[in-house]
């Protein structure tokens, strides 16, 4: 191969030309590529693409590049051999390259970046050389076809060419299908990991064409497992060979290199080079597959997590939650401190990969000290920042931090051998930030549970009076929605007349507004039957009352003034305002039945009627009352009705009155397996004399 001053044509009739002028335009090295794969595919001269397309990319960009004219692309193709030439309509000589038989620059960085492109021709062209025209100059090179009636490289194998060349020189350059069949390697595509095999099979044919004793492709992912042998050829390279090594082109975390153990020679490290270049390419689109199923697994995993995260509203379980979930996937430890009112840092949940070591975790936590993890920890919860951890339990903290607070810090110890990358770190802050709300909300619904269940025991007396004669019981089941206040209340009164008032009612809706319109007529009702006022005053003072500052909300009632009759029995005076009609069970037994006319609601009309119905209870008969949260209890569509609670209680004539009350309890509850929808109020009047 040497450098010439023009192209040499035979004039033959098999000859294909075809010129074409293109612009300075960064298009126009693709423009030339068709050109010369259209003359090569009607010439059948395939075997010659690869090293054609490769030199003519080199020459048409740079003459785009430093010439920045219009170009000429000459492509002559014949039985034996293909001739390019660019020609550019700038005036100054080509870059200068010594060529002869072969080119002896050892370190490509020593030629410049147009040179570069002339020492590729060098390299791969059979001939080549320079034209100059009045109006500019050019470049050729001349590729031949390989074996009889071409006059392309040697076909001898690189060990073979080596050992007869000349004073047993430099090897033979490659021939140019064996270049061919080096760029055409790929992977295979059903191979469970196709790099390794695909790497061995590029660096054995690269070492084979370039006369390599051996050679090794290290690989390093970025996982921790630093720089593994992905593909080795013949013996292991040693230290102080003259070597050639060419770096991968990968992104980071990826690192690597390709090495042989061969001399530097003119072809054979632009060889190196260009394979190098191809393995780039595939390990380039295994690391994006990598971290594109990478990504979609840790997608997966914080969708997870926020479900786990969100199914707990207790604040104590979704503290220790949160190191489960960290523990192993992305760290070998991880602790969860919370701040009190004072910013002090209380240990909640801690969890290690190695259980043995989780006393020693819990010992590092407890020390203090300016250095100690304690001390990292207060500074990452009081600047709202990332903070490393050193040593013994290296890592670092994130800020809890919802809706503006600062609840606390997520501390994580890093693997053995391995750091957190980028995507691990972002993945840990989003986890933070997931069980930061989700630590916040469960601290909102203790609090709201605690006030409703506060404001709930304040509608209720604490305990029923003992009365002499009379039985009294009482059943009370909040509703499932812990953290909302029903409307449901019951009370026993004194009356003035030695009487005792039983109360039981139910005020439409729930939630603080229904809390304090039944506050309000709890309240009504006992300052005026203290006043001594008549029942049927007392419920009208009340239906104006809620009428006026009731807003909007309605309340039955169902009220009963006992006291003693003639000899063992007891006189009731019943009056319902709208409530649903007792259930009477007689001590003699027969069937239970309801009592009591019915009556208007309270705070919907401005005047209401609540007919009184008088009920001697004989001694152990007794008065059921209770609200629409037993009656209306579902099972899917089902309810279960005012008929089975009849049924239900009949059973239950003669037995004492906490009996009749926990019985008609569990069998409301027991009718369905959801949690009830609305409070659940029983109470029991009954007559104990005798």
């Amino acid at each position: 191969m040497s450098a010439e001053t023009g192209p040499a044509t035979d004039g033959s009739p098999d000859e294909r030309v075809r010129r074409v002028r293109l612009p300075a335009d960064r298009r126009t090295p693709a423009a030339a590529r068709a050109v010369v794969r259209s003359v090569l595919a009607e010439a059948h001269l395939d075997d010659l693409l690869n090293e054609a397309l490769l030199l003519t990319t080199e020459l048409s960009t740079n003459a785009v590049e430093h010439a920045r004219t219009e170009l000429d692309i000459e492509v002559v193709a014949d039985r034996v051999g293909l001739t390019v030439t660019v020609s550019d309509f700038a005036s100054g000589p080509v870059d200068e390259l010594t060529v002869g038989v072969r080119n002896n620059t050892a370190d490509i960085s020593q030629v410049t970046e147009r040179g570069r492109g002339l020492l590729l021709v060098d390299h791969f062209a059979s001939r080549w050389g320079t034209t100059y025209l009045p109006t500019g100059k050019g470049v050729w090179f001349r590729l031949d076809l390989s074996g009889p009636g071409g006059n392309g490289w040697d076909h001898r194998p690189p060990a073979v060419a080596a050992a007869t060349g000349a004073g047993g020189g430099e090897p033979e350059a490659p021939s140019a299908g064996a270049v061919t069949e080096l760029l055409q390697t790929a992977p295979d595509p059903y191979a469970e990991d196709p790099l390794p095999e695909f790497a061995a099979s590029l660096l054995t044919r690269l070492a084979e064409m370039v006369g390599a004793a051996g050679g090794v492709v290290r690989l390093d992912r970025g996982d921790g497992q630093g720089s593994q042998v992905l593909a080795r050829y013949g013996r292991q390279p040693r230290t102080g060979n003259e070597l050639v090594r060419v770096p991968l082109t990968v992104h980071r975390p990826y690192a690597g290199e390709l090495e042989l153990d061969a001399a530097p020679t003119a072809y054979a490290r632009p060889l190196a080079v260009l394979a190098a270049e191809r393995l780039s390419l595939h390990l380039e689109n295994d690391r994006l597959r990598r971290a594109d199923l990478r990504r979609q697994s840790w997608l997966t995993f914080l969708a997870e997590a926020s479900e786990l995260l969100a199914q707990s509203l207790d604040v104590e379980l979704t503290m220790a939650l949160v190191p489960q979930l960290v523990v192993p996937r992305l760290g070998q430890w991880c602790a969860v401190h919370t701040t009190d009112e004072w910013g002090r840092l209380k240990l909640a949940a801690a969890s290690h990969s190695d259980e043995a070591v989780l006393p020693q975790l819990h010992a590092v936590l407890r020390e203090t000290g300016p250095d100690s993890v304690q001390a990292r920890l207060r500074e990452a919860s009081r600047n709202g920042t990332q903070m490393p951890l050193g040593a013994p339990m290296e890592g670092f903290a994130v800020p809890l931090i919802a809706r503006g607070q600062r609840l606390g810090t997520l501390a994580v110890g890093r693997h053995l051998r391995h750091r957190h990358d980028p995507d691990e770190v972002a993945v840990l802050e989003d986890v933070a930030r997931r069980a930061a709300l989700a630590i916040e909300n469960a601290r909102i619904h203790a609090e709201r549970r605690r006030v409703a269940q506060a404001l709930q025991q304040s509608l209720l007396p604490p305990v029923l009076p003992v009365v002499e004669g009379i039985g009294l019981a009482a059943e009370y089941v909040p509703t499932g929605g812990d953290v909302d206040v029903g409307g449901d209340f019951y009370d026993v009164v004194p009356l003035s007349d030695g009487r005792w008032l039983v109360v039981i009612g139910d005020v439409s809706g729930k939630g603080v507004q229904a809390a304090a319109v039944t506050g309000l007529v709890r309240d009504v009702i006992r300052v005026l039957v203290g006043d001594g006022k008549p029942l049927p005053e007392v419920l009208a003072r009340l239906n104006g009352t809620l009428v006026e500052r009731g807003s909007g909300r309605y309340c039955t009632l169902a009220l009963a003034a006992v006291g003693p009759g003639d000899g063992d029995q007891l006189d009731v005076e019943l009056h319902l305002a709208g409530h649903d009609r007792p259930v009477l069970l007689r001590s003699g037994g027969g069937a239970a039945t309801f009592v009591g006319t019915g009556g208007t609601a309270l705070g919907l009309l401005d005047s209401i009627a609540t007919p009184a119905t008088a009920l001697p209870l004989a001694p152990g008969d007794c008065l059921v009352f209770y609200t629409d949260g037993v009656t209306e209890r579902r099972r899917g569509r089902e309810l279960f009705g005012t008929d089975r609670l009849r049924d239900a209680a009949a059973p239950l004539a003669g037995y004492p009155a906490d009996v009749v009350a926990a019985r008609l309890r569990a069998i409301a509850i027991n009718f369905s397996v959801e949690t009830p929808r609305d409070d659940i109020a029983i109470l029991v009047l009954r007559n104990d004399i005798g």
